[in-house]
């Protein structure tokens, strides 16, 4: 961060805060949305839709429907919040803009399946992700080595022999199994209690 005056209007002071712009505005959607989701504003349906038959409901009142319940409505709009928030300050917005892709991706997918491909969300939420995009390329400086640090030389601990790979299946179901063991002691618990 420079802090060079502003009185001098530069390509790289304008596209600083065109990012600044991107932040905020992304930021204001986010928190907006999940804030929504947390009041009852988002997800849901009227009574006069629970009232329909089942085939006479619209995909889309069908899947607000779903999507209203607890506790991924909840999940759902803190997510939102949590990743607007950070994409605010300096400190956090690299972070915030990496949590918020994952978001925007679901609400495409989500609104392409069941709203259709041209509405105003499957339109706009691809320029909300281009922006994002723009915000970690500005931070390119930081964002690249990051990346690299995770991917460049991450390996297992130790060098293990071939057929110790051959043996990761049969060792991986019975880690499954282990993680089955507290489903068996509740239904236990529950059946006999």
């Amino acid at each position: 961060m420079t802090d060079a005056p502003v009185s001098k209007l530069s390509k790289a002071l304008l596209w600083d805060y065109f990012i600044l712009i991107a932040r905020i505005w992304l930021a204001i959607t986010l928190i907006k949305y999940g804030y929504s989701k947390l009041i009852d504003g988002q997800f849901g349906v009227t009574d006069a839709t629970m009232q329909l038959k089942l085939k006479d409901v619209g995909l889309f009142n069908l899947s607000w429907y779903l999507a209203g319940h607890e506790p991924f409505k909840s999940f759902v709009g803190i997510s939102q919040i949590i990743s607007g928030g950070f994409l605010i300050y300096n400190r956090t917005v690299i972070l915030g803009a990496f949590m918020s892709i994952p978001i925007w991706l679901n609400i495409l997918v989500f609104d392409m399946t069941f709203m259709g491909l041209y509405t105003p969300f499957t339109i706009r939420i691809p320029f909300y992700i281009i922006l994002t995009i723009l915000i970690l390329w500005h931070h390119k400086q930081k964002v690249i080595p990051a990346i690299m640090s995770l991917i460049n030389g991450t390996t297992t601990r130790f060098r293990y022999p071939w057929w110790a790979y051959l043996l990761l299946p049969i060792f991986g179901a019975i880690l499954e199994l282990v993680g089955a063991i507290p489903i068996v002691i509740i239904n236990l618990l529950s059946r006999y209690l």
